[in-house]
């Protein structure tokens, strides 16, 4: 990331600074009369006459679970500030953001922040940031800018969470050897990480707001600065003392390309779950070369939840939401797809088993031509043959990244035993939706 000239800590100190000379003005005599709607942290998502109370209510409630279960939660205490402010509670506001300042002293939103709460009492302001003497500086601009759309994509995204019972689409079967997902929501810019019930469905742990590539869109090539969208797995990790500072406190990095990526064309390596700079708390919303930025606290209490070579990372352009109960239709449909192939390719009936694989298929170098013909070849030698499958997961893939297609990523453990082979290994199945018939869009090993 390219550094401007002024740091960000040194703008908020001088926001505060101001402040502080204005709040003590206020005291000595100023009207301290309160329009929230005309002060700088009512545009910090809806105003508050436009939020009901109870959704305010439920939003403190839900942070202070969130405090409860883990302390260092610093993004809870920076929503409970402007919460509690939108509420009118401004004393309870300010002392929140004390609080925090003081424990992250890098954290340049909440320095920020705590500024405006101080400036919001004198009524000086209508924008975040609009300190004559912050605009002083000829770098304030652009940073100003990048904290109000992190405090933006921060608050709104929290809000916008709250209603419960709902499953991302992506996660459609996490399997017992996969008990733990990750989800990156580009616009909302969060990383929510699901763990599997003792039921199978999945349910929240835990979220964290994400920076991600500085361009929009998903990537295609290499250098296009945009984060990939589609199914993803950690493959190793990188600790720091093997990085650079730019990666804090160290690095996840992903299959990007994978194997539909490469079937599309696409380019482009090193795309990576990673911390901040050591000088940076967080990054901008879009600040990234491609990859997944958290701040570094979060990414350590976050990988307490990745175990590489096995933890998938879905990224979408925006979360597709589901109810439960259609949440389990979409999964016993696909669930079925699977079985319906399995038994077919156990009955030896070739034909029957090919009827599952679509038009554009492709494995290594077969296409469904060369496949058939292999398989057709195989199955005349055999007397018997036994497939079972094993830790069965199942990832809608983002449609945005999916050429318009209906598509699924399917991974399993198969076993295989016939009168002249016998097998394990680790696979991965694409499918695609033609018409109301799903079919076998590539097949390879894990």
């Amino acid at each position: 990331m390219k550094k401007v000239s002024l740091p960000r800590w040194l703008i908020a100190f001088a926001l505060f600074s101001s402040s502080v000379g204005l709040y003590a003005a206020h005291q000595l005599g100023r009207d301290d009369s309160l329009s929230g709607a005309d002060t700088r942290l009512s545009r910090l998502g809806p105003e508050p006459t436009a939020m009901p109370v109870e959704l305010l209510e439920e939003a403190l409630e839900r942070l202070e679970a969130r405090l409860a279960r883990y302390p260092d939660d610093h993004e809870a205490s920076l929503l409970k500030g402007l919460i509690l402010f939108k509420t009118g509670l401004r004393e309870e506001a300010l002392a929140e953001l004390e609080r925090l300042v003081g424990r992250v002293p890098r954290f340049h939103l909440a320095h920020l922040v705590r500024g405006d709460l101080l400036l919001a009492q004198a009524q000086v302001v209508q924008e975040i940031g609009s300190s004559p003497l912050l605009h002083a500086f000829a770098s304030a601009d652009k940073e100003l800018a990048s904290l109000k759309e992190e405090a933006e994509a921060r608050l709104s995204a929290y809000l916008d969470s709250l209603p419960q019972g709902r499953i991302p689409r992506a996660l459609l079967r996490l399997s017992a050897r996969e008990p733990h997902a990750l989800v990156v929501d580009k616009t909302a810019h969060r990383l929510y990480i699901y763990r599997r019930d003792p039921e199978g469905v999945p349910r929240l742990v835990q979220d964290f707001y994400v920076s991600t590539g500085r361009a929009n869109g998903n990537k295609f090539s290499t250098g296009d600065l945009r984060t990939p969208e589609g199914v993803y797995f950690v493959t190793s990790h990188i600790p720091d003392n093997e990085l650079p500072d730019k990666y804090g406190v160290g690095a996840f990095p992903l299959n990007y390309p994978n194997a539909w990526d490469r079937r599309v064309g696409k380019s482009g390596y090193g795309i990576w779950l990673h911390g901040t700079e050591t000088d940076y708390y967080s990054r901008p919303p879009l600040d990234s070369e491609g990859c997944v930025v958290l701040p570094n606290i979060d990414l350590g209490a976050a990988a307490a939840y990745i175990a590489p070579g096995r933890t998938p990372v879905i990224i979408t352009e925006e979360v597709e939401w589901l109810e439960e109960r259609a949440w389990l239709t979409r999964q016993r449909e696909l669930l079925a797809a699977v079985e319906h192939w399995r038994r077919d390719w156990e009955s030896l009936d070739v034909e029957k088993y090919l009827s599952h694989y679509a038009g554009d298929f492709w494995s290594g170098r077969h296409d469904l031509r060369s496949w058939s013909e292999r398989k057709r070849r195989v199955a005349s030698g055999k007397t018997y043959q036994r497939v079972e499958l094993e830790d069965i997961s199942v990832f809608a893939y983002p449609q945005s990244a999916a050429e318009g297609r209906e598509m699924a990523v399917v991974n399993f453990r198969q076993r295989y035993d016939s009168n002249n082979y016998t097998g394990e290994v680790a696979k991965h199945l694409y499918l695609v939706r033609q018409g109301s018939a799903w079919r076998i869009l590539h097949e390879g090993a894990q």
